[in-house]
């Protein structure tokens, strides 16, 4: 048999332009915050900086939030639905002529590979745009008023940057709010390229406002008087922490937070179709994927045949470089992130689980952790319990579908599930039962703008996206 060795198909960077230094986009332009403070935004392959952004202050919060106001009064709200779809229609249309180069950028500042930024998530920050585009002038019809609540102030993590913008900002404009949000302290490139997008569209002064900073610049958006709507998406402890300030204020508010989804694998299921969907469900852009499915839990018959197969998928994984087109694994995002990855797997290690990992080289430099398989794990884990938010799998078998179903449910969080099964009726049973805002059935991972996401207990409330997203922004 011929063996073909490994040929590198990187990316090229010179379709990015990235500036050396960014403002604060606030009216409708980029203006200096009032702090002198910087944040240097690094590549995490490679450790290389990037840019430096503006850290900006209660003051500058303040500045964006008197614009949106403004906009909101003045312009935005007045204005027909069918026409401010159109300025939707052209972000999402300049979007698709720059998503060459808004993959590149995501894929520098985040760390995860350009067949994700390229394939998948840029198609989606499109799509959203196209479909709030569409119920602009249609508010009448999908059951929840058409008074806009005012100014949103949105908060964003750092796994999807621009696609968890788009999530926020277009059922804000769709619906007449106008904007305040605040990217990631570690990813706010896209935000920042989106904002030169804004300006390309025309989109009036004010209704988008963007402020980069650390947690001090989120604190002072989620609190601001100004605010009337609140959306974040994040941590679960950061997501308590919003509640409490926003508790009693008169504030709307939704939360998406963290998860420790289950993947649920029946004996009946196509095997080598669930190992698919297992990968996905883990791997998919690290693992940092709040609706991961971290946990599997399969049935005790199969579990031998199916954990030989996914070791033998997992070694053809191929991790580095994350603007090579053959990369799976990219790189951590941030050296914070990977040290709680890694202590969160030695904690499996020492409560007696065993680890395996693929012999796979690690690049020198930059943020990595291999792909990592826990088996031997018990509910009592904690990684079976708290969110890694790294590729590592925990995996658990089960006998009967009852206990499948209660040890799936036996998380305080409620975000995702996977089930995997070629009998309807034992689907539908099952997921009838799961305590979990999205359940896939024989996939996972799959997204459609027009599809609600959200979450209980402690992946928090509310809901993302499809005709349900309009909600939290009307009145």
């Amino acid at each position: 048999m011929e063996i073909f060795e490994y040929a590198p198909a990187p990316e090229s960077r010179s379709i990015v332009t990235i500036r050396p230094s960014y403002d604060l986009f606030i009216d409708g332009e980029f203006v200096a915050a009032k702090s002198d403070e910087r944040i240097v935004t690094v590549n995490p392959a490679d450790e290389e900086p990037l840019s430096e952004v503006a850290a900006a202050g209660e003051a500058d919060v303040d500045r964006a939030f008197t614009a949106a106001r403004r906009a909101f009064e003045r312009v935005w709200s007045p204005m027909p639905g069918a026409e401010r779809g159109k300025y939707l229609f052209r972000i999402a249309r300049i979007i698709q002529e720059r998503a060459r180069e808004l993959a590149v950028l995501e894929s520098l500042d985040n760390g995860k590979p350009i067949k994700e930024t390229r394939d998948i998530d840029l198609p989606l920050v499109a799509a959203h745009f196209f479909y709030y585009a569409g119920w602009a002038d249609k508010l009448a019809h999908a059951g929840f008023g058409t008074r806009p609540l005012g100014v949103a102030a949105q908060v964003i993590p750092w796994n999807f940057p621009l696609l968890m913008l788009a999530w926020k900002v277009a059922p804000a404009l769709a619906t007449g709010n106008t904007v305040v949000l605040k990217p990631a302290e570690t990813t706010p490139l896209t935000a920042l390229a989106f904002a030169e997008i804004c300006q390309e569209a025309g989109l009036p002064p004010g209704v988008v406002n963007i402020v980069t900073g650390a947690g001090d610049t989120g604190r002072a958006v989620v609190a601001h008087p100004g605010a009337d709507k609140v959306a974040f998406t994040g941590s679960t402890d950061v997501g308590r922490e919003i509640a409490r300030a926003v508790a009693g204020t008169g504030k709307r508010l939704t939360l998406e937070l963290g998860g420790k989804g289950a993947n649920i694998v029946y004996d009946d299921a196509a095997i080598d179709q669930a190992v698919e969907g297992i990968v996905s469900g883990i791997f998919f852009n690290q693992g940092h994927v709040c609706c991961a499915g971290s946990r599997l839990l399969v049935q005790e018959s199969i579990a031998e045949e199916l954990l030989a197969k996914l070791r033998a998928r997992i070694e053809r994984l191929r991790l580095g470089d994350p603007l090579d087109k053959n990369t799976d694994i990219g790189a951590v995002n941030s050296a914070a992130q990977l040290a709680r990855i890694r202590e969160l797997a030695a904690a499996g290690e020492a409560e007696g689980a065993t680890g395996w990992s693929p012999a796979c080289p690690l690049p020198e430099r930059g943020y990595w952790f291999r792909p990592t398989v826990f088996t031997g794990v018990t509910q009592a884990h904690r990684i079976a319990r708290e969110e890694i938010f790294g590729p590592v799998l925990s995996v658990l078998t089960f006998r009967t579908p009852e206990e499948a179903v209660a040890k799936a449910n036996n998380t305080p969080y409620g975000l995702s599930a996977g089930v995997w099964t070629e009998k309807g009726s034992l689907m539908l049973w099952t997921a009838s039962r799961l305590r979990a805002g999205v359940v896939w059935s024989n996939t996972f991972n799959v997204f459609d703008p027009a599809s609600p996401f959200g979450g209980y207990k402690e992946s928090g409330y509310g809901r993302e996206g499809g005709r349900h997203g309009l909600e939290a922004y009307l009145g």
